[in-house]
């Protein structure tokens, strides 16, 4: 009996700490994971440092090298150079524009 409930503790915390490590958003592998986190870190410090860009208002969403880009700009300069920004970030094989130009 303790020899059956040590087994279901040990299989239930197994359970436990795997769902805890799972990847989020469907991806393949962990490092794919932290691989678009930080595509998705310098596309956002890129928006920063731009002055044409609201970092603010544009949200950038990364998964296997895809780029999406949603939220709104002031302009469509905004918008295209929101754009350029991410096509030319190390890592991004394909950039989603859904950037929405609130005038």
């Amino acid at each position: 009996m303790i020899q059956r409930l040590a087994i279901a503790v040990v299989a239930g915390t197994l359970a436990v700490l795997s769902a805890g490590c799972a990847v989020e958003r469907h991806q393949e592998t962990v490092g794919a994971y932290v691989d678009d986190s930080a595509v998705t870190t310098k596309v956002k410090a890129k928006f920063a440092e731009d002055p044409t860009v609201s970092a603010m208002s544009i949200k950038v969403d990364t998964m296997k090298g895809v780029v999406q880009l949603s939220g709104f700009a002031k302009t469509q300069e905004e918008r295209m150079m929101a754009e350029r920004l991410a096509r030319n970030t190390n890592g991004v094989r394909e950039v989603r524009n859904d950037i929405i130009v609130r005038n």
